[in-house]
C-alpha cells in the first residue's frame, strides 16, 4: 500500500513539474530566433521531464566502444509513441515531424522553437524540402533523428527500410547511430489504432515500466556502395537485434529497402 501511494505521490509531483516546465517552453519559445539558440539544449531537459512524468524506467545500453561522433543520425525502430519524447531525451536532436504539429497552438510552437524539421508526408514538394533541410542541419553540425520504418508500425519491423534517411547519410557522410528500442510491456507500450490520449494512459497503466534504449556501434556511411548497400546492412542489424530482444524475426524474413528519396518521420 505504501508503495503505490509513494509511486502516485511521484507521479503527481512529477505531472505538476511537467506543466510548469511546459508553460515555461511555451513562453521561451516566443522570443525572437537569435535568443533562443540555446532551445534546443531546453527542449531535451524538457523530453526528460515528459519521460519521468510517465513513469517510465528507461534503461540506455551502450553497446559501442569509444564516444558517439559529434553529429550523427539516430536510426531507431518505432514500435510506440514514446520514441517521440524518449529519443530527444537520450540524444541531442533535430527531429522530423509531422506537419499537422506545427499547427498545434501548444506544442506546436515548442516543436518549432525546438528547430524540429516539418514534412507532410503526402506532398512531394514538402518531403524534398525536408530531405534538403536534413541535410543543411547536418552539414552545419547538428544531430538528427528519424524511423527509417516511415512510421510507426508496431513491435515487429517492417519488411523494409526507406532509402530516404539512408541516401542523406551517404550525400553527408554523417555516421549513423543505430538504435534498438525494445519495451518489457511490448503490447501496453505498442502504438496501434488507440488516439494519443489513450497511449499515455497505457503507458501509465502499464504493467512494466522498463524500457531499454540498445544503442550501437556508430556506422560509416562512406564504407558501403551506395544507398542501397548501406540500408540492407543497417536493415539486416536490426532484424539480429530484434531476433535477440524479442525472439522474433520480421514479417517475411526479407531484407531490403524500399525506393523512397526522402525523410519519414
Amino acid at each position: 500500500m505504501f508503495y503505490y501511494t509513494g509511486h502516485f505521490a511521484k507521479l503527481i509531483i512529477a505531472w505538476i513539474d511537467l506543466a510548469l516546465f511546459s508553460i515555461a517552453m511555451w513562453l521561451l519559445a516566443w522570443l525572437p530566433k537569435p535568443l533562443r539558440s540555446w532551445y534546443p539544449k531546453l527542449y531535451q531537459r524538457w523530453n526528460w521531464c515528459f519521460v519521468r512524468a510517465l513513469g517510465v524506467d528507461l534503461h540506455i545500453h551502450q553497446h559501442y566502444a569509444g564516444s558517439l561522433p559529434s553529429r550523427y543520425i539516430v536510426m531507431a525502430n518505432h514500435p510506440s509513441a514514446f520514441e517521440d519524447v524518449g529519443i530527444p531525451a537520450v540524444f541531442p536532436v533535430r527531429a522530423i515531424g509531422k506537419i499537422e504539429v506545427k499547427k498545434w497552438w501548444f506544442v506546436g510552437r515548442i516543436a518549432i522553437a525546438a528547430d524540429t524539421i516539418f514534412v507532410s508526408r503526402e506532398d512531394k514538394a514538402s518531403r524534398r524540402q525536408a530531405a534538403e533541410t536534413t541535410e543543411a542541419r547536418l552539414r552545419e553540425g547538428a544531430c538528427i533523428a528519424v524511423f527509417p520504418e516511415g512510421g510507426c508500425y508496431g513491435r515487429k519491423l517492417r519488411d523494409f527500410f526507406h532509402y530516404g534517411s539512408f541516401e542523406i547519410a551517404h550525400n553527408t557522410s554523417t555516421p549513423i547511430v543505430p538504435t534498438f528500442i525494445h519495451y518489457e510491456a511490448e503490447e501496453d507500450f505498442e502504438w496501434a489504432d488507440q488516439t494519443l490520449p489513450q497511449k499515455i494512459w497505457d503507458i501509465l497503466t502499464t504493467r512494466n515500466h522498463t524500457v531499454h534504449f540498445h544503442i550501437y556501434d556508430p556506422i560509416d556511411p562512406s564504407l558501403f556502395d551506395g544507398k542501397e548497400a548501406l540500408t540492407n546492412h543497417v536493415y539486416g542489424l536490426f532484424v539480429k537485434w530484434q531476433e535477440i530482444h524479442l525472439g522474433t524475426p520480421p514479417s517475411t524474413g526479407v531484407m531490403r529497402g524500399q525506393p523512397e528519396k526522402l525523410p519519414r518521420a
